[in-house]
């Protein structure tokens, strides 16, 4: 089965969120409606970067790199194809 990365980014505030699934439109519905933790207080949610991969570690492994950045103008790059993952 393919896994994705995706970023969300909060219609709010701006905030970014980066997640791993095997379907982003499925959590990004998780996100706007279900989620309780950091997700729902940024609400509503849109898909703005989605990144196919070979297997869930390497999605997992792109998520670990983009969250040990922990900047946001980094990830604005990536959403330029700027900064390559």
């Amino acid at each position: 089965m393919e896994w994705f990365l995706y970023i969300l980014k909060s219609k709010v505030c701006g905030k970014y969120y980066v997640g791993v699934s095997q379907d982003p439109g499925r959590r990004l519905i998780f996100h706007n409606t279900i989620e309780k933790g950091f997700t729902s207080r940024y609400r509503p949610w849109e898909i703005v970067f989605i990144k196919e991969c070979e297997s869930k570690k390497e999605a997992l492994n792109f998520e670990k790199k983009i969250k040990g950045w922990e900047s946001r103008l980094i990830i604005e790059k990536v959403l330029k194809g700027e900064v390559l993952i």
